[in-house]
């Protein structure tokens, strides 16, 4: 069961938010719904990060993993075709969403639950309720335009 739909994010807020989690060469970063791959290829290509990618739909999985052969980044990037609940995301430092804000709370109690002291949590456009952010950054994805397309949130979990 799909809880958020496909929609692709631009490499320019990908980049943005991984600049925002200050995401490290060697880091475990984890793309709750990977789509066509774009973020786990960026966060292991431009930032180092060992990139993991979790996603429902077989032809997206298939695309991003052609994707990652191409550009050599096996050894660096894994696409797990399942459904996010079931994976253990327990190692990842930086956790992307590009989901929708009632898919956050949804997902929010295994972010609670799993995710280790100090892990960052970027989202594209759509905030977690209950959470406070660290930072929440309007971003203009195109200057042409000249005001911000997209809200960019980052999340740290605390112990509580």
């Amino acid at each position: 069961m799909a809880i958020a739909p496909f929609v692709a994010s631009p490499e320019s807020v990908i980049r943005r938010l991984l600049q925002m989690a200050e995401l490290k060469p060697g880091e475990i970063f984890f793309d709750l719904g990977a789509g066509d791959g774009r973020p786990v290829i960026i966060a292991a290509k431009e930032f180092g990060a060992y990139a993991i990618g979790v996603e429902l739909r077989e032809d997206l999985v298939k695309q991003a993993m052609k994707k990652v052969i191409e550009l050599g980044l096996q050894d660096r990037v894994k696409i797990i075709h399942g459904n996010l609940f079931d994976v253990d995301i327990s190692m990842a430092d930086v956790v992307y969403l590009y989901l929708t804000t009632s898919a956050n709370e949804k997902i929010r109690p295994k972010l609670e639950n799993e995710l280790k002291e100090g892990a960052r949590v970027v989202s594209h456009d759509y905030e977690i309720i209950g959470w406070k952010p660290v930072r929440v950054e309007r971003f203009c994805e195109d200057n042409r335009f000249g005001f911000p397309t997209h809200t960019l949130y980052l999340y740290k979990k605390e112990i509580r």
